[in-house]
């Protein structure tokens, strides 16, 4: 068995084209990007979703890394993309990558941030040394029965990448950019963690999940009332109950009330939530301490 470093993902999702247009091109001139000495494998998630400009042929496939779903023989094109990219760079496989990570766009004003699924201490100690570098905030999702099943959590370590505000199906050069750079960013610190010389910064700040809101709706369940213009490019931006949110068709305002206290709205108004009834997340801004455990286990996974 080979291992390759990093599997390096753009375009899991067809229609976020930025992300699968930086992978064609470090394909193409490898040279482009600073790895840092470390193996990469570079994949089109779903290069089918991608031809047609959609997000997904039959289902999202970065939600189909579920055990049901990957221990199905259905014939859904998702699913079966699934497993084909775990046959080729999945932990057990003949090319297995230590690292995954998937490069992603949104509609959201979510600037270039970082995204972490649950509390693995490899992922910790990575998007810690990556924020350290540059300062990208961290929605660290998880406790979200509604929403599993992602890619990167089938490799031993692995981040999400994300990039907004862009419209789906556009190309960007500032998306593009920031993309490169932070994955840079992620190679440097896992070359550091190889050689034994990772450091990490004094604290991790991350935006915790509480939970996802949806837009109002009438009786007959169509949407009753839209994002309010106050709220919109809000993301990361503190809410207390009683903010405006929503706003109706005769201008009335729709007040927050979650009971949640004072909360951080991100992904407001992806464009992509829509079909899974999200009209923006709210989370909890926590100062951790880090702890050294995270960073033995990273250098541990890449040595």
């Amino acid at each position: 068995m080979t291992r390759c470093d990093v599997l390096v993902v753009g375009g899991t999702h067809g229609n976020e084209n930025n992300g699968a247009w930086l992978v064609d091109q470090l394909r193409d001139q490898p040279d482009l990007l600073e790895t840092a000495g470390l193996s990469l494998a570079l994949e089109i998630g779903n290069p089918e979703a991608r031809a047609v400009n959609r997000r997904y042929v039959d289902r999202d496939l970065n939600r189909c890394f579920t055990p049901d779903l990957l221990n199905q023989e259905g014939q859904e094109l998702e699913p079966q993309r699934a497993r084909k990219l775990l046959a080729l760079h999945g932990p057990t496989s003949a090319n297995s990558c230590r690292v995954a990570l998937d490069l992603h766009s949104t509609t959201a004003a979510m600037g270039c941030c970082l995204v972490v699924y649950g509390r693995r201490p490899a992922d910790l100690a990575l998007a810690a040394r990556v924020q350290g570098s540059l300062g990208l905030p961290i929605y660290l999702h998880e406790a979200d029965a509604a929403q599993t099943g992602f890619l990167v959590e089938q490799w031993p370590c692995g981040l999400v990448i994300e990039v907004g505000p862009v419209p789906q199906g556009v190309l960007d050069a500032r998306v593009v950019r920031q993309t490169r750079i932070a994955l840079e960013t992620c190679l440097q610190q896992l070359a550091a963690a190889r050689e034994g010389r990772g450091q990490d910064p004094h604290s991790l700040v991350v935006h915790r999940h509480l939970g996802s809101v949806d837009l109002p709706r009438d009786p007959r369940d169509r949407v009753a009332a839209l994002v309010h213009h106050q709220l919109q490019r809000k993301d990361w931006q503190p809410l207390v109950d009683g903010a405006v949110v929503f706003e109706c068709p005769s201008g009335e305002a729709v007040l927050l009330q979650q009971g949640q206290g004072e909360a951080w709205p991100v992904f407001i108004n992806e464009a992509a939530y829509a079909e899974k009834r999200i009209a923006f997340s709210l989370t909890r801004r926590e100062v951790w301490s880090i702890d050294p455990s995270w960073g033995e286990a990273l250098e541990q996974l890449m040595t």
